[in-house]
C-alpha cells in the first residue's frame, strides 16, 4: 500500500503536466530540450548529495542500459507525440501502459498478473475510450499515425522502466532517470536554437521541467519498487482522466459528457481496484 500511496501521489503531481505543456508555447525539440536537461540535472544532483553517483557503474550492463533508454525514450517522444497527433489519439496510445508492464512482467520475469488487475485494466481501458469518444479534434492521418506510434513508444518505455526498477532493487534509481532524462535533453537540444528555448513562457516550462516532472517521476520510480509495476501503471491512468479538468479549470475547453462520464469510470474502477488491494494484504495480515 506505500507503493500505491507514493504512485497516487506522483500520478496527482504530474495531472497538471498537459496543461502547463499548452501554456509553455514551445515545440517539441526545445520543449524535450527544458524538460529532459532540468530533469537530468536534478536528479544527477540528487544522486551526488545521496551517494547513489557511486553506483553509477551499475547501469554498465544489460538491464542498466535497457533502464537508462527507457527513460531517454519516455522523455523524446511524449512531447513530439502531442505535437503530431490529437491528444485524444496519444492519451488512448499511453493509456495501454498498464497492458505492457503485465505482459514485461510475465515474459520477463514470470510474475502473473491477477485477474482483478486484468479486469480492472479492461474496464479502465474501456473508460478512457469513452472518454476520448467526445474529442472533436480525433482526425487519423499518417501524421497522427506517427504521433500515436510515438504515444506508444512512451507506453512501452514507462513499462520498461517500472518493470525493471521492481524486479531489480539494485539498480540506482537516480543516476538511472539522470542519465536518461539527460540524454533526451541533449539529443534535443541539438534540434533546436537557445531562441527557440527562450520564446515561450518561462514560468510554465519551470515549473513543469524542475518541479512537476522530477517529483513525480521520482515518487512513481520509487512506487514501482514497492509494489508490482502494474499497479503503478494503473494509477498512471488517472492523469488521462485528471489532467483535461487542468486544461478545463485553465484555458476553458470544456470536457464533453462521454469526457466526464468516462472520466467518472475510470476514477471509480481505480478506486475498487485500490479498496480490493487494501482489503486483501489485511486478509493476508
Amino acid at each position: 500500500m506505500k507503493g500505491i500511496l507514493l504512485a497516487v501521489l506522483g500520478v496527482l503531481i504530474l495531472t497538471p503536466d498537459a496543461l502547463l505543456i499548452r501554456l509553455s508555447g514551445l515545440d517539441a525539440a526545445p520543449l524535450v530540450a527544458w524538460r529532459g536537461l532540468a530533469m537530468g540535472s536534478l536528479f544527477l544532483l540528487a544522486a551526488l548529495l545521496t551517494g547513489q553517483i557511486r553506483l553509477f557503474p551499475r547501469l554498465f550492463s544489460g538491464v542498466g542500459a535497457a533502464l537508462v533508454l527507457a527513460q531517454w525514450a519516455n522523455a523524446s517522444l511524449f512531447a513530439p507525440a502531442i505535437s503530431l497527433a490529437p491528444v485524444a489519439l496519444v492519451l488512448i496510445a499511453v493509456a495501454t501502459v498498464p497492458i505492457w508492464a503485465a505482459i514485461l512482467s510475465r515474459v520477463l520475469y514470470g510474475q502473473p498478473t491477477r485477474p482483478a488487475t486484468w479486469v480492472t485494466i479492461a474496464v479502465v481501458s474501456a473508460g478512457i475510450a469513452l472518454a476520448m469518444s467526445g474529442k472533436s479534434d480525433v482526425a487519423f492521418t499518417a501524421t497522427a499515425l506517427i504521433g500515436v506510434v510515438c504515444g506508444l513508444g512512451v507506453a512501452l518505455s514507462l513499462a520498461i522502466s517500472f518493470t525493471l526498477l521492481r524486479h531489480n532493487p539494485e539498480m540506482p534509481l537516480l543516476p538511472a532517470v539522470g542519465t536518461g532524462s539527460g540524454l533526451a535533453g541533449i539529443t534535443a537540444l541539438a534540434l533546436t536554437t537557445p531562441q527557440e528555448m527562450a520564446s515561450g513562457t518561462t514560468w510554465a516550462i519551470a515549473t513543469a521541467s524542475f518541479v512537476v516532472l522530477p517529483l513525480s517521476f521520482y515518487l512513481m520510480s520509487e512506487a514501482s519498487r514497492l509494489t508490482a509495476s502494474v499497479n503503478v501503471s494503473l494509477v498512471l491512468l488517472l492523469e488521462t482522466v485528471l489532467g483535461p479538468l487542468w486544461v478545463w479549470l485553465v484555458i476553458r475547453e470544456v470536457p464533453t459528457p462521454p469526457m466526464l462520464i468516462g472520466g467518472t469510470i475510470v476514477v471509480i474502477a481505480l478506486a475498487v481496484y485500490l479498496w480490493h488491494l487494501r482489503r486483501r494484504a489485511r486478509v493476508n495480515i
